[in-house]
């Protein structure tokens, strides 16, 4: 153990694999065997773990867990366990713990009977199990395409424009 006028302890295992660094106004740092580097923040109670592969973690006290990977994409797992993905090429990615996905502001909705919904500035679409798919345009324009290959086109006021079998 090496102590220092400032009051920090550098002490290292036995084997001289780990080394831990107690600084004086609580925080320490850690550099495990592995090169793991661990670094505690006392007084915000957060820790801060980079991996040798470029992978850097930070763990919250509310259990907020936010991970930076090399390519730039960060992923934020909430208390909740929603997670949220920032791609680096600007892709924002929202998984909720109900099934639901939001991309870059479209939101998807899967169904625990398969049923899928999708909302996108220019339509709400319903796809079906059974390949039926009813879309809803922005303009109030109504489209259902059957399995069986029907189609149901109706306009903005719901009359029926075209029915094909």
């Amino acid at each position: 153990i090496l102590t220092f006028h400032d009051g920090t302890k550098k002490e290292f295992s036995a084997d001289k694999k780990m080394t831990t660094i107690s600084l004086s106004d609580g925080d320490a740092k850690k550099i495990m065997p592995d090169q793991r580097v661990i670094y505690c923040y006392a007084d915000a109670q957060i820790t801060h773990t980079a991996y040798p592969d470029g992978i850097e973690v930070l763990q919250f006290p509310n259990n907020q867990i936010e991970k930076y990977y090399p390519d730039g994409t960060q992923e934020i797992v909430f208390p909740d366990h929603t997670v949220k993905y920032l791609y680096s090429d600007g892709l924002k990615e929202t998984s909720f713990p109900d099934g639901t996905v939001v991309l870059n502001g479209d939101k998807i909705v899967v169904f625990g009977d398969g049923q899928r919904e999708i909302h996108t500035t220019q339509f709400r679409r319903r796809e079906y199990p059974d390949g039926t798919v009813k879309t809803v345009l922005c303009n109030g324009r109504q489209e259902i395409k059957h399995s069986t290959g029907r189609v149901h086109i109706k306009d903005e006021e719901g009359n029926l424009i075209l029915d094909r079998k």
